[in-house]
């Protein structure tokens, strides 16, 4: 009796490894990736400006070398192009930050041979209808515009990136995580979106990019509440670990899966809290 519909991944051809040098960007799922291979100390450097949702603020977090401009709201200075957790009440403060950011990122792509993207939603904000952002960071919903980026835009953002660093090994991945505010319908549509732009990302001839399936493992494997958190939007723990064996399985040999294993059991002793010190 099968009680799942399995997502048959095949195994990629270029693997994943401690001799690789990995840079993860975008949505909270990518947080949750990147934690795993922390925990397992791969040389993973994720998201330097922080959770980002749609694909051109993503894009542009990897081509940022300026400082943006920042904008004063309820105390704080912020970077539209950052995370809230970048926005401080000094400036300098906060441009510090933000340069350190930008240093990151560019250093982290310099040296990266693989770089994860996970797309979390096609929907964006446009700042007082000129610039899209990757944060609103709740200032008044006068200042924007949002609409839903079609899958051509995506792909013109992004292609030039790709062909730019044709050396790096690419790999997309679209969030299974909800963006239910939007609505259910158009949270649909949004993926859908992102799903036809990697589509076309990874089949494009020359381009050196793989497409991962956690979207579909969430949906099709993994399609049940009890796989998601409380609030019912975002994977629960179980499904983000499941997930990751699916990511180990597609991109690591066996010899790294061990390392892995070894690194991982260092990682919980080094964190483990004795019950009487």
């Amino acid at each position: 009796m099968k009680l799942q519909t399995i997502v048959d991944i095949a195994p990629s051809n270029r693997k994943i490894g401690y001799e690789d040098s990995i840079l993860m960007i975008g949505s909270c799922f990518a947080d949750s990736i990147g934690e795993q291979m922390v925990q397992r100390n791969l040389r993973v450097t994720c998201n330097p400006f922080g959770t980002l949702y749609n694909p051109l603020s993503i894009a542009q977090a990897l081509t940022m070398t300026d400082m943006p401009e920042l904008i004063e709201h309820d105390g704080l200075w912020h970077s539209m192009a950052h995370h809230g957790s970048f926005s401080r009440a000094d400036k300098d403060e906060a441009e510090q930050a933000i340069r350190a950011s930008i240093e990151t990122m560019q250093k982290a792509l310099r040296e990266a041979t693989v770089v994860i993207v996970t797309f979390g939603t096609s929907w964006v904000y446009e700042w007082k209808g000129e610039r899209v952002v990757g944060n609103c960071h709740k200032l008044p919903e006068t200042n924007f515009t949002s609409r839903r980026l079609t899958a051509e835009e995506i792909v013109a953002a992004w292609k030039p990136l790709l062909e730019r660093y044709s050396d790096k090994h690419w790999v997309f991945t679209v969030s299974p995580i909800r963006h239910i505010k939007d609505g259910l319908h158009e949270n649909q549509l949004s993926k859908a979106t992102l799903l036809q732009a990697v589509e076309k990302l990874t089949g494009e001839a020359g381009l050196t990019a793989d497409y991962f399936a956690s979207f579909e493992i969430m949906l099709d494997e993994l399609r049940d509440y009890r796989f998601y958190a409380d609030d019912l939007v975002h994977p629960s723990s179980l499904a983000v670990n499941y997930i990751w064996e699916r990511f180990v399985d597609t991109f690591c040999t066996p010899q790294t899966k061990n390392e892995m294993n070894i690194q991982h059991k260092r990682w919980q002793f080094e964190h483990h809290r004795p019950l009487h010190g």
